[in-house]
């Protein structure tokens, strides 16, 4: 099977096709996580800042920086949250731009599979993440076909259309979540299974959102003749449960992990 590229140059699209299922998810995440306050936080991957705000919002931060390889999305995240509140960069997760021991919660939302070289990754984080700290993530759970995309992967799949591998899909499991922190050196990991659900005003809220230009899905759509694209926006309805006012509520699934930082 194929694996694709995903782009995410688009920061207000990317918002709109992710953004609400990132603060479902942050909030259980965080509820999990139980962090204490007071505590210097490092956000890796943070996109459009989705994430961060909950930091802000919910954690009582001592600090927070926040960082993304997007220039675009880190530019829109700027512009979402108060001047001055967090020291946003533009980065790569493999290379973190801050002196070790820096942190006390370095933490990374919905990105860690779309990383090339994970496990840099990781010895980055933990670098960065001072003696007894906390380091921390969740993915979408690709290889359980859990992911907010479900319902459209479905679709196409009962069309005949081949459906694109998901990048790092085969690390979205909670075992290699597990064995990722392992081999990062890290102490008393734990996982777990995340669901959440989100409700859509319509079907039509539900397909715009979740077929943007830039995601792989989208662009298979676009790509589709007309009677095709019509046939599996019905099997998609039909998939999904409507509410007595219209709208479109499913539930989507995210695997999350923490573990302690050793001793120096």
């Amino acid at each position: 099977m194929t694996q694709t590229t995903i782009e995410f140059d688009d920061a207000r699209a990317y918002e709109h096709f992710m953004g609400r299922w990132s603060r479902a998810l942050g909030r259980t995440f965080l509820e999990w996580l139980a962090p204490p306050q007071g505590a210097c936080w490092l956000d890796i991957g943070c996109g459009t800042g989705a994430f961060t705000q909950m930091l802000l919002d919910s954690c009582a931060p001592a600090a927070v920086a926040a960082v993304d390889s997007a220039a675009s999305q880190i530019d829109y995240a700027r512009q979402q949250l108060p001047a001055g509140s967090v020291d946003f960069r533009v980065a790569d997760a493999q290379a973190i731009p801050f002196p070790d021991n820096s942190f006390d919660i370095v933490v990374s939302a919905l990105a860690l599979n779309f990383v090339s070289d994970r496990a840099r990754a990781l010895s980055e984080m933990r670098r960065v993440c001072r003696p007894g700290g906390t380091v921390a993530g969740y993915v979408w759970d690709f290889a359980g076909e859990r992911s907010s995309a479900w319902p459209l992967r479905l679709g196409l799949r009962q069309v005949e259309v081949p459906v694109p591998t998901i990048p790092g899909t085969e690390h979205t499991s909670t075992e290699a979540l597990h064995a990722l922190f392992t081999n990062a050196g890290l102490e008393a990991i734990a996982e777990q299974a995340i669901e959440v659900a989100l409700t859509f005003a319509s079907f039509e809220d539900y397909w715009r959102s979740q077929t943007p230009a830039f995601a792989p899905q989208g662009k298979i759509v676009a790509s589709l003749p007309d009677d095709d694209r019509l046939r599996l926006k019905k099997i998609v309805q039909e998939t999904l449960p409507t509410t007595s006012g219209g709208g479109i509520t499913y539930v989507a699934g995210a695997n999350a992990v923490k573990a302690r930082c050793p001793p120096a």
